[in-house]
């Protein structure tokens, strides 16, 4: 040992005496308690989550009624639309021109049945007179009658001219429903989605133009499992929806049931075809919920350090379930109620390691 440090150890020799000689006291290290808690029996609600796929309530497939050339496409994919609004045209030409002559022959079937009533009424007036001529016997009865049988006659021809004003009006009214069909309308408000034409294809009944997806309110298809009816992109959605369908069979395959939520969609955030996230309250009764801190995880274990009346912790181990708020777990096995438990810090806490220590009690100034 060197001279210089045998003067440092005298001099803190000399610096040690000198504090006790003054009443100087030394600070001790302060033993803080560990956080705990008492386990106690609680109701709490739990979100169950089920994979969903999203689909507008509305969606409607778009297909013409007509066959035709398409000549616009008045929309683009993406597109918001109204009810009523025009999304395709087909050539118009053919169904204009059905339309020019079933009215002509409309015109025709009117103007023969105005030359029906007139006969008609020719013949009423020569019948009325024979009958009056009759009953004077100025007329034999060979030609009331035969004025008679021609009187029926014109109205036979009134009765049939005027079915076919009504056939032809029918044609009238069936051309204008097909000149319509040539400018396709949206059936509801909503988006429009891929569109699988293009304008000049030559569309028939059976070509599917596009989809409007009337998306005003959403539907979350998913399959929930029996054992919950037994039994009770990562952004939430804002809105809240509710159950509006749910099949009342048990699929023996998948042991689920097909069911529906139904969401209002007033900003179109939601798009048919997206997969989703329901998540449904399920709430449980007289459970124990103790916070996550106060469980360790070892291996396939999980841990908790209960507080024996000698103020030290034990471990013992537990079962648990989440509570689905992100900061709880539901104890299933393990705790009584009564029992205490560290909740802060558990992770450094070793077995028979007193966790509680008194407070120490205030000096009188």
């Amino acid at each position: 040992m060197n001279k210089n440090t045998i003067w440092q150890w005298v001099c803190l020799l000399m610096v040690g005496a000198i504090m006790n000689s003054c009443g100087v006291d030394i600070p001790k290290e302060k033993q803080s308690s560990y956080e705990t808690m008492t386990v106690q029996k609680t109701d709490i609600e739990v979100p169950v989550k089920y994979s969903a796929k999203m689909k507008g309530q509305a969606d409607v497939t778009i297909m013409p009624q007509v066959s035709g050339q398409l000549m616009k496409i008045y929309v683009t994919e993406g597109q918001q639309v109204s009810k009523g609004q025009a999304l395709f045209a087909i050539d118009s030409r053919n169904a204009q021109h059905e339309l020019e002559s079933a009215r002509a022959n409309l015109q025709a079937a009117q103007a023969n049945l105005q030359a029906a009533i007139s006969q008609a009424n020719s013949a009423k007036l020569e019948y009325e007179s024979n009958k009056n001529l009759y009953e004077k016997k100025i007329v034999s009865n060979y030609m009331l009658e035969s004025s008679l049988n021609t009187y029926k006659q014109a109205q036979a021809t009134v009765s049939q001219a005027k079915a076919s004003v009504s056939q032809a009006q029918a044609a009238v009214n069936r051309a204008k429903v097909n000149l319509g069909f040539c400018t396709i309308k949206s059936p509801v408000s909503g988006v429009i989605g891929e569109i699988m034409v293009y304008a000049g294809d030559q569309v028939t009944p059976m070509t599917q133009l596009t989809i409007v997806s009337g998306n005003q309110k959403m539907e979350a298809e998913f399959s929930l499992p029996e054992s919950v009816l037994e039994a009770g992109n990562g952004t939430e959605y804002p809105i809240k929806g509710r159950i509006s369908t749910l099949t009342g069979v048990v699929n023996a395959t998948t042991g689920s049931l097909a069911c529906k939520a139904t969401f209002p969609n007033p900003d179109g955030i939601l798009y048919s075809g997206i997969q989703g996230t329901v998540v449904l309250p399920y709430s449980r009764h007289d459970v124990m919920v103790i916070p996550q801190t106060a469980v360790v995880r070892l291996q396939d274990k999980s841990l908790v350090y209960k507080v024996k009346g000698d103020s030290t912790a034990t471990a013992v181990t537990v079962m648990t379930t989440d509570a689905g708020n992100g900061k709880d777990v539901i104890v299933t096995e393990g705790l009584n109620v009564g029992d205490r438990i560290v909740t802060v810090g558990a992770n450094n806490v070793q077995e028979g390691q007193r966790v509680l220590f008194p407070a120490e009690p205030k000096k009188e100034k």
